[in-house]
């Protein structure tokens, strides 16, 4: 660091003084001390056209700079230190790496101020980078869905904005009182439904026909068929009022109520029907097949609960902690069922038939269920399960840590997008209601101004100068003049 350091006698024409000079920058009240010949390695940068500024005048030199002391000839930029002293690494190393702690976009934008290329930021900072745009849009993303729902635009027509009130009112349960009841509703049917599905197949709760066959109880059948009424309502009115019927058509939970409800009205046009088109026997059996399918309905739960869609998007980041899994336990099963079948060959009343038969007891000893129905009896075949059993231990815990890390980090990012875009809409709010009472002010100052107002959220709404601005939300470009610390 340099005390007071002083400015050589600077030639408009004089390439070689530019090269031997000292450049005294302050950066948030830390002092840095740049030759010329350093920073001229990147001449587009801002720190080597301050090289140069001084021919310039005071024009120039405060188009790059905040302020310039010309007794001590030092530059002031009220900027990010900690972000500086990373950046400057590109004039000595020629790469750049975040610290760890500087918020990713305050870094980026810190960069974009000093003209800094982004190419020359690391691989590792660039993945980080990247992670928080994609959270940032996220945001945005549901910021914009809860400006929609809550502006109505009068140039639809009246379908139009029954159709939005049905969908809010069906797929947002946070949108109002009367939502969250129906959401309610929806839940306790859904239980209440795969209570009788399961209650049904009790056989003392069973009634006899004529013919002998066990039916399940009318009182059963009438609460079945009021269910299924519930979720036939429930998917025609959410069909009718979404805003992309393909789309809605095509998606899993969607296809789930569909396989939930589709069985009751095949079932019962096989029983009415089906009778006149074949064998009562195969009508019986299809019926008993498509009421098997039934159980989907237990998955129109993940709608109603949070953490069931948490876990679903974890399960599915982990793909490759998942794969390695079931390579370890195939690999452990066929090795282990071969060794098996091998050793218990000597003994005269083996249940080791074949190695295919030997893939269940590997799988039933390496997952430590063992039923029993299948064991080794002589001393080499049960080293060799024991062995079996502490390698499938091991197989199934290794790759259980990744699964529950993904989950716990994407349960919680879910959490702090939700709590992040709450405090975006917060802070719209906030300035709308102050730019709403300037502009009363000024009505009242200039009555000519007044009925020239647009809607609430309109060029009043303003994003708030933070380092989570979203800039998807507003056409403006916001520039910040003073030096802000990550949220």
């Amino acid at each position: 660091m340099a005390g007071d350091s002083r400015f050589p006698d600077v030639d408009t024409d004089g390439s070689e003084n530019s090269e031997e000079m000292e450049i005294v920058v302050n950066v948030g009240g830390v002092r840095q001390v740049f030759y010329g010949d350093n920073l001229n390695q990147y001449p587009e940068t801002r720190l080597a056209e301050l090289v140069n500024c001084l021919s310039g005048g005071y024009d120039s030199i405060f188009s790059l700079c905040d302020d310039y002391d010309p007794g001590k000839r030092e530059f002031y930029f009220d900027r990010d230190p900690d972000a500086f002293k990373c950046i400057i690494d590109v004039y000595y190393f020629g790469e750049i790496h975040m610290k760890k702690g500087i918020c990713p976009i305050c870094f980026k934008n810190e960069m974009e101020f000093w003209k800094v290329d982004l190419k020359f930021l690391d691989d590792c900072c660039k993945a980080h980078l990247s992670e928080k745009k994609e959270e940032l849009e996220e945001i945005a993303r549901r910021v914009q869905l809860i400006l929609d729902d809550l502006g109505i635009d009068a140039s639809e027509s009246r379908w139009k904005r029954c159709q939005k009130c049905i969908w809010k009112f069906l797929e947002k349960p946070e949108s109002s009182y009367p939502a969250r009841v129906i959401a309610v509703l929806s839940f306790l049917f859904i239980l209440i439904s795969s209570v009788v599905m399961c209650v049904g197949t009790i056989p003392d709760l069973q009634v006899v026909d004529a013919e002998g066959n066990r039916l399940e109880h009318p009182t059963l059948e009438s609460i079945e068929t009021a269910c299924i009424g519930w979720f036939t309502m429930e998917y025609v009115l959410r069909l009718i009022s979404s805003p992309n019927k393909l789309h809605f058509a095509l998606s899993f939970m969607n296809i789930v109520d569909v396989l939930a409800i589709l069985p009751f009205y095949v079932s019962l046009t096989l029983t009415h029907l089906g009778a006149k088109l074949m064998e009562l026997s195969n009508v019986q059996q299809a019926v008993q097949a498509l009421r098997i399918m039934r159980i989907a309905r237990i998955f129109k739960l993940a709608r109603h609960s949070s953490g069931l869609q948490t876990l679903t998007y974890a399960l599915k980041r982990s793909f490759k902690e998942l794969g390695l899994l079931l390579m370890y336990l195939a690999v452990g099963i066929f090795v282990f069922s071969a060794l098996g079948y091998t050793m218990e060959q000597s003994h005269p009343e083996t249940l080791f038939k074949s190695i295919p038969q030997s893939f269940w007891w590997a799988i039933i000893t390496m997952t430590t269920v063992g039923y029993g129905d299948i064991y080794p009896k002589t001393t080499l075949g049960k080293l060799n399960a024991a062995i079996s059993f502490l390698c499938g231990v091991i197989a199934i815990a290794l790759p259980i840590h990744p699964i529950i890390n993904n989950f716990v980090r994407y349960y919680n990012k879910q959490r702090v997008l939700e709590t992040a875009a709450k405090h975006e809409l917060e802070l719209m709010e906030l300035n709308s209601a102050e730019g709403k009472a300037t502009g009363s002010r000024s009505e009242l100052e200039d009555p000519s101004r007044e009925g020239k107002e647009g809607p609430f959220y309109s060029s009043r709404i303003k994003v708030s100068h933070s380092d989570t601005f979203i800039h998807l939300l507003s056409e403006e470009k916001h520039y910040r003049t003073r030096l802000q610390s990550c949220k």
